[in-house]
């Protein structure tokens, strides 16, 4: 059920997951549905109602970089400078975790991913809840991740108690991730902090030449992805004229098109690329609702923002 995200409605959600429930709630990212993380069962009911497969784990929200030091057994340097210039934000570092999270939590590993959501009503359900709360994406798992306190509804409503409406997530791709495991610090997922931003504080961080299923958040290749078949062209007019018909066409920013396509969508008209990023989910989901034969995604250079963008239409189109 879908309820204002009031402050009685955030305080009978965080009473809800004390008592061991599920709720989806809004982050700055996308929504989130979240159960209490020191709670094996809870986070166990939170997987079968996403139908997310074990061997993935989950990331884990606090209401301050305060919070961190029970959770996790080292946090290097650079994780406190990183959490004094993104905390609030989406950004998750992953630290050699405490025997306070479970192990459902985390996929068996000994690590967990952790990160302050800048967003109030996140930030007034972690402080209620006097918990951190484990929260992946509030859809079924490897589809379009939500946005919209409807997007929720629409996939998961009936098996959600209490879905609490903050309105559309502002940044509208999920968190970067980055790896403290290793020297250097790794770049595990793209996400609203970019690389640039990263190395501006900390300095180098690597990028794995392969993604790393099981070990981070959002990992598998195929991912964030619409039932309706995606491609991904490096130009409008490498689609042949015959493939445009039925078909649409997914411009990130403004760019000349050749006729032909059903339907033509631009997430950025002034081709700012936080515009793009909040606008993409949403976008993917109405043309999956559109009955078109195939989206065709024009890809942009993956550099600063760029980057997380290619990264969410990559697995689309895997």
């Amino acid at each position: 059920m879908i309820v204002a995200a009031t402050p009685d409605a955030v305080a009978r959600a965080a009473a809800h997951i004390r008592a061991g429930g599920v709720v989806a709630f809004p982050t700055e990212t996308v929504y989130g549905l979240g159960a209490d993380a020191t709670n094996a069962l809870a986070v166990a009911r939170l997987f079968e109602i996403k139908h997310r497969p074990s061997f993935d784990p989950l990331i884990v929200h606090v209401s301050a970089s305060e919070e961190l030091p029970a959770l996790v057994t080292a946090i290097p340097p650079a994780v406190h400078e990183l959490a004094a210039r993104f905390w609030p934000g989406p950004l998750t570092v992953i630290l050699p975790k405490t025997e306070r999270i479970p192990d459902i939590v985390t996929a068996g590993l000994p690590s967990v991913a952790v990160r302050v959501p800048d967003h109030p009503v996140a930030l007034e359900l972690i402080r209620r809840a006097a918990r951190p709360i484990a929260a992946p994406s509030a859809n079924r798992f490897g589809y379009v991740s939500p946005t919209a306190a409807a997007h929720v509804a629409e996939q998961l409503g009936h098996r959600v108690e209490i879905i609490l409406d903050g309105g559309s997530c502002r940044v509208g791709i999920e968190s970067t991730v980055v790896s403290f495991l290793a020297e250097p610090p790794q770049l595990l997922r793209a996400g609203g902090i970019t690389l640039e931003d990263l190395e501006a504080v900390i300095g180098r961080v690597a990028i794995p030449t392969a993604r790393q299923p099981g070990v981070a958040p959002g990992q598998l290749d195929r991912h964030y992805a619409p039932h309706t078949p995606v491609d991904l062209v490096e130009s409008p007019a490498a689609v042949p004229e015959r493939d445009r018909c039925g078909a649409a066409l997914l411009l990130v920013q403004p760019t000349a098109y050749p006729p032909g396509f059903a339907r033509v969508e631009v997430l950025a008209e002034d081709g700012e690329l936080r515009r793009a990023a909040a606008n993409l989910f949403a976008a993917l989901r109405r043309l999956d609702a559109g009955g078109f034969t195939r989206i065709y995604a024009v890809a942009i250079p993956e550099r600063g923002l760029g980057r997380a963008i290619m990264d969410r239409l990559q697995r689309a189109a895997a």
